[in-house]
Parts: structure tokens; sequence; C-alpha cells
């Protein structure tokens, strides 16, 4: 029988199982689509972007002219006393005067080096690196939920590992009080196959506690009631045709840490113009509709209104500001070059991270083959044991290694193969291509 028919059967037995035991067979795509439904990292990154879509405008960048309205009226009572050319005096008390003034008015800044230019290239830039930012948080979390379920997986196939080496310890503490009752044992022999029993159990109940708090761990990446309870497929399959050239190709192009270091050197030259841009005269526009009007209770004018369009030009320039001009563009500069320095590290860093990961995928994935050898010659030579200590021709300490032996491949193979779907996974997270 083939692995890919056997590996059907079990998940066939396996959910048949569960579907009577009435628990949820949560799969490793359905818990990544839950996670990036709920997740509340991934939200907050989402939401993040959203507010980096949302400043990408060129109002926000200063292109637009700015138009307001404006209202002012203002009131008084007085106790006035006027002495004219004439020499005649004149008193009013509770006189009133007021002024109502009011009218529509623009600004527009028309030139000021291209800055506005450069700011409006830097909010799409910030958005990129928001996308970017988001992009490492799903790789993050998705890789946090695979890597929880396949460390499920391989508890559950330890689970069952340790249910089978229960058994086998429940038949030789069987064998043993038998052969002790037809005096072909002494009571030690019962007592040791007792103690072992004892011990397996022991394990078994610190495996099922491990694989209890894992559950509840995904739940929480899930970010859904810590204690929904639910099973997992019972095998881990392995992408064994990953490839080190397309890896590192992968790496240099759609690696989201890497992206970041990319697009802050572009946010640190679009600073440069932005600092340069303060060289060059801002020019500037204004205009307006007003309306006025004034009344007096006492003076020759007691009423008058007006109305009518105001406009300028008007312009600035930074002539001399004790070289802090100068000393800008000089750090704007530096600011550049270090840029390049980070781009350059963080490639030789997740290179370096990609070529040792994938020694390490080659060497768990030839593991997995030479572990499973392992566990099928453990458990041919389990059987054989069973057989000999059931007739009483081998000591108990040679049944409990064999036992031992056996029951340590079964968990060297499970592991092997996680080891392998985790370092697969990571060098998918690097590549920024971590697909189900």
């Amino acid at each position: 029988m083939n692995n890919y028919n056997y590996a059907t059967i079990l998940f066939v037995f396996f959910g048949l199982t569960n579907l009577i035991n009435g628990q949820e067979i949560l799969t490793v795509e359905e818990a990544v689509q839950i996670a990036l439904e709920n997740n509340y990292q991934i939200k907050i990154a989402a939401n993040e972007l959203q507010i980096d879509e949302v400043s990408v405008s060129v109002g926000n960048a200063g292109m637009l002219p700015q138009v307001g309205l404006n209202l002012i009226d203002n009131n008084s009572v007085q106790y006035l006393s006027q002495t004219r050319s004439d020499g005649s005096v004149v008193e009013r008390d509770n006189a009133k005067n007021n002024s109502l003034n009011y009218g529509i008015a623009m600004d527009w800044t028309l030139f000021d080096g291209l800055r506005m230019f450069a700011d409006y290239e830097q909010l799409k830039e910030t958005q990129k690196l928001g996308e970017a930012q988001l992009k490492q948080v799903i790789l993050n979390k998705v890789g946090e939920v695979m890597i929880t379920y396949f460390d499920l997986v391989q508890q559950k196939q330890q689970l069952t590992a340790l249910d089978s080496t229960i058994i086998i310890s429940e038949q030789r503490v069987d064998l043993a009080y038998n052969r002790f009752t037809i005096g072909k044992a002494s009571k030690l022999e019962v007592l040791n196959a007792q103690v072992d029993l004892n011990t397996d159990e022991t394990l078994m109940q610190r495996q099922k506690e491990l694989y209890v708090n894992t559950k509840v761990q995904l739940n929480e990446y899930l970010a859904r009631d810590l204690k929904i309870d639910f099973e997992v497929v019972p095998e881990i399959f392995v992408d064994q045709a990953l490839q080190l050239p397309e890896l590192e190709t992968l790496v240099a192009k759609e690696n989201p840490t890497l992206q970041v270091e990319q697009i802050n050197k572009r946010i640190s030259e679009l600073e440069l113009k932005q600092t340069r841009a303060l060289r060059y005269p801002t020019i500037f526009a204004s205009t307006g509709y007003n309306f006025g009007r004034t009344e007096s209770s006492l003076g020759f004018t007691t009423n008058s209104n007006s109305r009518g369009w105001n406009y300028g030009f008007g312009a600035s320039l930074n002539v001399f500001d004790g070289f802090n001009q100068n000393r800008n563009e000089k750090i704007a500069k530096i600011q550049i070059e270090n840029t390049e320095v980070a781009i350059a590290q963080r490639t030789q860093e997740l290179m370096s991270l990609v070529n040792t990961t994938y020694q390490t995928y080659l060497t768990n994935i030839s593991l997995i083959e030479l572990e499973g050898k392992n566990e099928a010659i453990a458990q041919e030579n389990m059987e054989i044991t069973v057989e000999k200590y059931r007739i009483g021709i081998i000591p108990t300490i040679e049944f409990r290694t064999a036992q031992l032996n056996y029951i340590n491949a079964k968990v060297r193979h499970s592991n092997a193969k996680f080891q392998a779907k985790l370092s697969e996974i990571i060098l998918k997270q690097l590549a920024g291509n971590l697909v189900l």
C-alpha cells in the first residue's frame, strides 16, 4: 500500500472517530483562515494601513488651496464725550457701537521648491510601508498558527504512541502476574512491570496536559473562545520540493522585512528633497470677498457699509539661517547612507538564515526516511520481544528495553516530520511566500 492510500485511510478513520465523539476536526487551512479574520494584531496592522491609505491625498501634501469663512461681530455700549474743532462738547451716555465683518478667504501656496510633490510621494511610500508591515504581521501570525497546529499533530501522534506502549505494559503486567501465579516468575517481576506501567501512565498524563495547553494557545492565536475543543488531522505532510536558488530569489524580491528597509531608503531620499526645497522661494497667493458694516451713535459717520474683493501675492526666501540648511542636507545624506547599509546588512542576514535553515530542512527530510525505517525495525523487534516474553525466554529488562526503543523510535519519527515541516514554514516565511 503506498503512503498516499495509507494516509487517506488514516484520515477517514480519524474523521469517523471524531465525528462519533462530536468534536470539530480543524484543518490547518481553516485555522489560518480564522486567524486572518480574527487575530487582533492583524486587525490592528490592517487598520493602520487604512490610515496610511486615507492619508495619501494631494490636499494632505499641501497642493490644494485653503479656503475659510470668517465672521466677526463686535458690539459696545459706552459713555462718550467729544470736543469738536469748534469748541463744542457733545456727550452721550449708553452710546451703542457695532461692527460686523464677514467673508470668504483663500490662501494657496503656488511654489515651495517642489516640496509638496516630495510630500505626496512620501505619503505614497508610507502607504507601501504599511502594506509591507501588514504582510510581515500576516506572515508571522500565519506561521505561528501553522507551527502550533503541526505541533498539535505531533503531540497527537505521541499520545497514540504512548497509548500503544501502555497497552503493551498492561499486557506485560498480566503476563508477569500469570507467570507469578503458576510459579514461573517472582513477585519482583510483577512489581517491576507495575512500576513501568505507572511510569508510562504518568508520561501519558503529562503529554495530555501539554496537548490541552497547546490547544488553548492555538485558540488564542485564532482569537476565539479558548475553551473550544477540536481535533487535528492525523498526519504531517512536508513539501520536499523546495530549492535554495528559488528561495534566495524570492527573499530578495518578496521578503517584507527587506522591503521595509528598501522603502525606508526611498523615504530618506524624499526627505533630502524636502530639505533641499527650502533653498528655493515660497510663492503664495491670497484672495477673498468681504462684507463690512459699522454703526456708531456718536460721530461724523454714524453708519457705513462696504463689500468687495481683495487679492494679493507674496514670496519668502530664506537668505541665511546660520548654515542650518547645509547641516540639514548633510544629515539627510548620511541617513540615506545608513539605509543603504541597513539594506546590505538585512540582505546578508536573511540570506544567511535561508542557507542555514535550508540545510536544516534537508537534514530533517533525510531524517524522516531514516527514522521511518527505525520505527519499522523497532516495531518488528517489539513484536518479537513480546512473543519471547510470553513464552518466558527473555528477561524483564530486555522486554522494557525493546518497549522503550519502540516508543522512542515512534516519537523520533514524528518529531523528524514536525521539524522538517517547521523548516519548511520558516523558509516560506523568509521568502514571503507562505501559502498552503
